[in-house]
Formats: C-alpha cells, sequence, structure tokens
C-alpha cells in the first residue's frame, strides 16, 4: 500500500506552549501575592480591585483556565496528531480556539478584579464570558472530532478516550452551571438558588477537577510518559478499566463538598459512597503509569523529564486517596473549612497538574526546535526546588488545618468554648501562613528557571513548524474480526464511544439533580423567610462583588461547638430558596455570617468594614473604605426586581416601579441609627455601606430560635 505524505502543525503547539509558560507565571505570582496577603494584609494595598477576595478568583482562574488549560491544549494539539497520524483537521479553527481561549483569559483578568463576578468558585465569570467560553469550546470539539475522524490510525489510543470525555463532560458540566438570567451586561442571577445551586455548583466544581484537572492530563500521561520513558504502556486492559470506571464514578461525587451541610442527606450519602469507591480507578491509572516505568527506574534517576513525570503521578495518588478520606464524615466534620483543604488542593494542583506540565515541556521544546535541553543542571534544580516548594507549601497547611479543625471544636471541663472568638484562630496559623508562601517562592523561582532553560534551548535551536511524516491510508471500510475483543471493536467507532461516554456521565448528574430539583422535601419551604429588601438585595451583591465568599462561609453545620458559637440553630435548606447565588463557602479564614445579623451594630459594621483591626484585634481582613465613600448606584435596582421575579421570588407585581422607595426609606433608617448608635459617623444613605450593612443585619434573622439541645456533638 502506498504511503501518503503529511505534516504536522507544530506552530498551533507553539503557541499554546508559551501561553502555559506565561499564564504559569502570572497566576502562580498572583497565588504567591494572595498567600502574603493573609501574612501582611497591608498588601491589599488599600484599593478595591486589590484586595484578596476580587484577586483571589484572579490566582483560581489563571491557574486552572489559563496555565492548565493552556497546558491541556498543548499536549492535545501535539499528541493528537501523531496518534491519528494526521494534522489537524483545520488550521483555522486551531487558531480561532487560542486567540479566543486568550481573549477569554484576558476578560476574566480585567473584569474579576473589577468585581464582576458571580459568586460561584471556579465560575466566577460573568454571561457574556461563559457564553465565549462555550463557543470556543465548541470550535475546539469540531477541530478534535474532525481530526479524529480523519484518521490514518484504525484504534484510537487510550489517551483519546480521555481527551473524548473531557471535551463531552466539561461542556455539560459548564452550560448546566453556567445558566443564568442576565441584568445586564455584567451582572446576572444564577436559575437556581439555595440548595439547588450549591448541589449544580459542586457538581460542577468538583468535576471541574475530575474533567478540567484529571482526565485530560490523564490522557497526556498515557501518550507523553511511554513516550519519555520509550516504553508501552503496562497494561491495555488495566487502562480500559482505568477509563470507564473512571468517568461513571466521578461525576457522582460532587456532594462531597456539601457534608453537614442543608444539602439533603440522601445526596450527601451518595457523594460519599462515590467518593470512596473512587479509589480503585484512581490508583488503577496511578498503577498503570508508574509500572509503565518497570525496569526503567536506572533512567528515572537521570532523566529529568521522567523525574517530573513520577512526582506527578505520585501525586495524583496522594490526591485521589485523600480526597475520598476527605469525604467520610467523621473526617469532614473536623476538616472541611479549615486549611487542610487547601493543602489538598495544592497536592493535587502543585503536583499532578504542575509536575506532569514541567516534565512535558522539557520533553516537547527540545524536540520542536530540533536540539538539546540547554541545561540539564539547571532542569534538575528546577526538579528540587519545586518538590521542596511543594513540601514547604503543603505540610504548613496541613498543620494549620489540623490546629483549626482541634481549635474549632475544643470545649473545656465547664463545657465552655476553649476557644471562643474566631480570632484566635486566625492569630496561631499566621505562621504557617508565612511559611506556605515561602513555598510559594521555591515553586515560582523554579517556573522561572524552566522559562529562562527552555527560552535558551529555543535559541539554541531551530523550530519545526511543520513536521514532514508518512502513514498508510486506514481501511476504509470499518471490519469486524472474528474472537476480537470487543472494547477494540468500539475503539475504531469514536462516534459510539463518546455517546457511552456521555452516557456514562450523564446518569450520576441525573440521579443526584432530578430529585432534588422535583422532590419538594428536599427543600422544607419555612413561612417565615422572606425575599431581600430591595436594600438588602444591592448589599448582597456588594458582598458578592467584594468576593466575602472566599473568606467567609454562610453555613453553621450540626454541631455542638458551631451552634455555641455562632449562637444560633443550625442553618437550614429552607432559608436559602431565594438565594441566587448562593453562598455557602468553601473556607473559614474568616467566621461564618450565616447567623451574623443582629450580633452587632451598625456602628460595630460600620467600622468594622472601614478599619477591621479597630474592632477585631490581630484581623487580616482588608479595609474597605471605599464603601463609606462610593454612592450606591439604585439604577439597577428595578432590572434586578424584575430578574428575581423571573427566577421565582415571590415580590409583588408591579414592585420594580416602588422598589427604589423602599430602599430609600431602610437605608434612611440604617443613618440614622448608625448616628445615634456613634456621633462620629457622618454618613448619607446614599452611601454602599449602608447597603452592605443592612445585608449582614439580616443575615439568618428569618429563624428566631435558640440553639437546640439536639445538635450533633
Amino acid at each position: 500500500m502506498e504511503l501518503e505524505k503529511f505534516s504536522y502543525d507544530n506552530q498551533i503547539v507553539r503557541k499554546f506552549l508559551i501561553a502555559t509558560v506565561v499564564w504559569g507565571i502570572v497566576g502562580m505570582t498572583v497565588g504567591l501575592w494572595v498567600a502574603l496577603q493573609l501574612v501582611y494584609p497591608q498588601l491589599n494595598l488599600g484599593i478595591d480591585f486589590t484586595t484578596y477576595g476580587r484577586i483571589r478568583p484572579v490566582h483560581t482562574n489563571a491557574v486552572i483556565f489559563a496555565f492548565v488549560g493552556n497546558g491541556i491544549f498543548m499536549g492535545v494539539y501535539y499528541s493528537l496528531q501523531r496518534l491519528c497520524k494526521t494534522p489537524m483537521f483545520s488550521k483555522m479553527l486551531s487558531n480561532i480556539h487560542f486567540w479566543g481561549w486568550q481573549l477569554i483569559i484576558v476578560s476574566a483578568a480585567l473584569t474579576l478584579p473589577l468585581g464582576y463576578t458571580t459568586g460561584k468558585e471556579y465560575a466566577e465569570l460573568e454571561w457574556p464570558i461563559d457564553i465565549m467560553i462555550a463557543l470556543i469550546w465548541v470550535v475546539f470539539g469540531i477541530n478534535m472530532f474532525g481530526t479524529i475522524m480523519k484518521r490514518r490510525e484504525r484504534h484510537i489510543y487510550v489517551a483519546i478516550w480521555f481527551y473524548i470525555a473531557t471535551f463531552l463532560t466539561v461542556a455539560m458540566l459548564h452550560i448546566v452551571n453556567s445558566i443564568a438570567l442576565p441584568v445586564n451586561f455584567l451582572k446576572s442571577y444564577p436559575v437556581y438558588a439555595g440548595v439547588q445551586d450549591a448541589l449544580v455548583q459542586w457538581w460542577y466544581g468538583h468535576n471541574a477537577v475530575a474533567f478540567f484537572l484529571t482526565t485530560p492530563y490523564l490522557g497526556l500521561m498515557y501518550y507523553f510518559l511511554p513516550k519519555a520513558a520509550n516504553r508501552p504502556v503496562y497494561s491495555y486492559q488495566l487502562s480500559i478499566v482505568h477509563f470507564w470506571a473512571l468517568i461513571f464514578l466521578y461525576i457522582w461525587a460532587g456532594p462531597h463538598h456539601l457534608i453537614y451541610t442543608s444539602l439533603p442527606d440522601w445526596a450527601q450519602t451518595l457523594g460519599v459512597v462515590f467518593s470512596f469507591m473512587l479509589i480503585a480507578p484512581s490508583w488503577g491509572g496511578m498503577v498503570n503509569g508508574l509500572l509503565t516505568l518497570r525496569g526503567a527506574w536506572d533512567k528515572v534517576r537521570d532523566d529529568v523529564v521522567l523525574k517530573f513525570m513520577v512526582v506527578a503521578v505520585s501525586a495524583y495518588g496522594m490526591s485521589t486517596f485523600e480526597g475520598p478520606m476527605l469525604s467520610l464524615r467523621n473526617i469532614n466534620a473536623w476538616a472541611h473549612f479549615t486549611d487542610w483543604i487547601v493543602a489538598h488542593v495544592h497536592v493535587g494542583a502543585l503536583g499532578w497538574n504542575g509536575f506532569l506540565t514541567f516534565g512535558i515541556l522539557y520533553w516537547l521544546v527540545p524536540r520542536m526546535w530540533k536540539t538539546n535541553l540547554y541545561s540539564k543542571s539547571l532542569a534538575n534544580t528546577h526538579f528540587w526546588i519545586g518538590t521542596l516548594g511543594i513540601i514547604f507549601y503543603a505540610v504548613p497547611m496541613y498543620w494549620a488545618g489540623w490546629m483549626e479543625g482541634s481549635m474549632w471544636k475544643q470545649f473545656n471541663d465547664d463545657g465552655m468554648l476553649q476557644y471562643p472568638t474566631f480570632i484566635e484562630t486566625t492569630q496561631y496559623v499566621k505562621p504557617f501562613y508565612a511559611m506556605r508562601s515561602i513555598g510559594g517562592v521555591f515553586y515560582l523561582t523554579g517556573v522561572f528557571i524552566m522559562a529562562y532553560n527552555l527560552v535558551k534551548t529555543a535559541r539554541q535551536g531551530s523550530f519545526m513548524a511543520s513536521e514532514e511524516a508518512e502513514a498508510a491510508p486506514m481501511e476504509k471500510v470499518v471490519k469486524v474480526y472474528k474472537g476480537e475483543f470487543w472494547h477494540r471493536a468500539l475503539e475504531r467507532r469514536p462516534i459510539q464511544f463518546g455517546m457511552l461516554a456521555l452516557v456514562a456521565v450523564l446518569i450520576g448528574g441525573i440521579v443526584e439533580l432530578v430529585p432534588t430539583f422535583l422532590v419538594k422535601s428536599n427543600v422544607p419551604t419555612i413561612a417565615s423567610v422572606q425575599p431581600y429588601t430591595p436594600l438588602e438585595l444591592q448589599g448582597r451583591d456588594i458582598y458578592v462583588r467584594e468576593g466575602c465568599y472566599t473568606c467567609h462561609s454562610q453555613m453553621v453545620r450540626p454541631f455542638r461547638n458551631e451552634v455555641v458559637r455562632y449562637k444560633g440553630e443550625y442553618s437550614k435548606a429552607g432559608e436559602f430558596v431565594y438565594d441566587h447565588p448562593f453562598q455557602w463557602g468553601s473556607k473559614r479564614t474568616g467566621p461564618d455570617l450565616h447567623r451574623e445579623g443582629g450580633k452587632q451594630t451598625n456602628a460595630w459594621h460600620y467600622w468594622h468594614m472601614y478599619e477591621p483591626t479597630s474592632m477585631t484585634s490581630g484581623s487580616i481582613m482588608p479595609s474597605y473604605a471605599w464603601l463609606h465613600e462610593r454612592t450606591l448606584d439604585i439604577s439597577t435596582t428595578p432590572a434586578k426586581i424584575r430578574v428575581m421575579q423571573n427566577l421565582g421570588v415571590p415580590y409583588p407585581e408591579g414592585y420594580d416601579a416602588i422598589a427604589n422607595d423602599d430602599l430609600k426609606f431602610q437605608a434612611e433608617q440604617i443613618a440614622a441609627k448608625l448616628a445615634q448608635e456613634d456621633s462620629r459617623i457622618k454618613t448619607s444613605a446614599d452611601k454602599e455601606i449602608i447597603a452592605l450593612i443592612a445585608y449582614l443585619q439580616r443575615l439568618g434573622t428569618d429563624i428566631k430560635a435558640e440553639p437546640t439541645a439536639q445538635a450533633a456533638n
């Protein structure tokens, strides 16, 4: 059979490669800045768009979608062409994908510091950017499937299985979680509220980790690790079990982020059970990766690429064991909301995603530029300083998490909380935050060393824009061979394969989401719970805009220590029916706020937002002095009320026309009360601080009951 000549497109790989390195430096630098703000609050700079609450989402989005995202596309565009023995389906689509993705990243980097956010973790971007993400993702999918369909290799390799599952599942997750009703061009409210919003968000949030940070990187592992080791994958059969078990089980595990919350108990239990089962397929992938190196461990000692990859796969195994352990109720009750979770996340991000990306970069650049790596010594320095960075980051956070969980639950012999004020915990963990920052400096330094090494490597070589290749054309008729293993036949049919993969991930989502929305008993109504007043609604939007949810939860769990500490009933599902979005939080750097209403005077909140340390000595919260000067924009009130009405919030018909009258009346009352409580306060009723105080004083006041003796210990 005559061989066909063609060439692989390395130019698109180079574009994503450069973007990976650049955005990695940007995202990690912002992360270091964020970490240092918890040690030195003055680094918030007293400016609204540089506060912790606004730039922490910049860090998470930059690392996840800019650094890791570009790394995924870099690896996919390189490996897919070679696995399919064909160039990409369309150079035009490749370039639209690249520049569109960079536009999304820049849009995020501009809007998030300015306070344009949905307030949903890992999904903070507003609706126009969400639409752009969906469109560019479709472009990527068309290009990927088009390439697969014109392949010259009959069977689709295991790496491509993971690419297919990634594309389909991320599309589903993004679309379902991002459905919102716009108020204006950069403001919207999610269609889900309270418990339903929490379930959908963490169905998305956990599976963003699963299908954006894990499955595509497993695909990259299955391609680049055997290439770097020059050995075949250890077990084809294990890769089959690994793939199908992983994508089926992963989608169920989202509720483990909501253990001991107001989520229905049956949904929490499903999250726990499937999280624990995830250990088997996750470790199957790790074992398959590490055993690929069997007999090649001498090479690992000498090859820096394999060093990075071995640590990456090991970090994947550690994270995927720790995650199921943290989902167990008795462990979750202690660890959730603590810095233990931060350590867990970063072992995966820094070890698994970071180190595998670095290994791929060190392998790719010399080959694409037809030269040797500029300095193996610098690469080894990067490996060891990066490894130290992970250790110095994770160990202090584990220690801090242990202390936080223990201190929050500790009672003395008299039955009183041993550490009644939250600031005591904050002061204890500050040294660990400082040590964590040192780890960040080490890790980031390693990235700069890598960037220098790669640039020098490229400069001494000659870039191969088009790599010539040849292969026999694939048979047009797909044959079924007698006695052939069934999965081999499926591997020749990418469309059918993709449909089966989609069904596998749809099952868990449907079983968890549909009953939560359709069965009313999952969210019992509470007659005393009323919609937010227009002023409180505006104040809530300010709270979301400033990123307060990044440090404060609004979920008192059914534990004795929490109902005592926060002086009120544990949170009920029916209290959140008008919350678009929900604000349960995922980390307590500051105390829970769900029962904050009425606990402090208006004047206390006024001064606390102006200068936190004036009310709470040792606070690491930034000042929000601009709220005291900025006039509240009430022109948006009617539109916000109308959107809320469309979402089912029972404001009276026509209320949008008079909502601002009620807003002004309540604002005047709060301003007058402030003047009565503290003669130093001279403020008008039209300032943003008034609206925020109104919201904070409303929190948790719809339920008046006292703490109950039935709260769990």
